[in-house]
């Protein structure tokens, strides 16, 4: 028997409006890795789900299994990071771990350790308010390393960032 619905968490790393009410998101999970569902008229003034499908928070997802992507039927936050939202280094530095782990990892790909490793960066950010250069600089070459990617074989900073832009092919 096929399962057309199931549970997970996840944290919101994207977002994209589609039409008048709803959005695409892309969410790294736990269980199930990168995937991309439709929540629909979750922009509507009315919607539930709205607050716990914001970007960057941690989020209990209930979803069914769509014809193209799944559709998200009922969301409740985890974890929100509120300064992510309110101190804007605190934001460069969330969009920036984001938009990495958006682009590095494969979609329905389970990996619990970069999950985890998302999450603890994210902690520090909201707790701190922003994160070092190190502290980023440790979360890309773990995410790097548990990935499969290997690291650079120099400790720069600008040796790293080279790696990843030659991974991704864009700065």
């Amino acid at each position: 028997m096929r399962v057309r619905s199931y549970k997970t968490e996840g944290i919101i790393l994207h977002r994209v409006n589609l039409g008048e009410a709803d959005r695409i998101l892309t969410i790294l999970t736990k269980h199930r890795g990168k995937l991309r569902c439709i929540a629909k008229g979750v922009r509507k003034p009315t919607s539930r789900k709205s607050a716990s499908v914001e970007l960057f928070n941690r989020t209990s997802l209930f979803l069914v299994k769509g014809r193209n992507l799944d559709i998200l039927t009922q969301s409740e936050t985890i974890e929100n990071f509120p300064r992510l939202r309110t101190s804007l280094k605190a934001a460069k530095a969330a969009y920036h771990v984001a938009e990495l782990v958006n682009l590095l990892t494969a979609e329905n790909q389970e990996n619990v350790k970069a999950y985890e490793s998302l999450t603890v960066i994210l902690r520090i950010i909201n707790d701190q308010g922003h994160a070092t250069r190190r502290q980023i600089a440790d979360f890309e070459k773990d995410l790097l390393i548990e990935l499969g990617f290997g690291s650079p074989r120099q400790t720069s900073f600008s040796a790293l960032t080279q790696f990843i832009e030659s991974i991704i092919e864009r700065r």
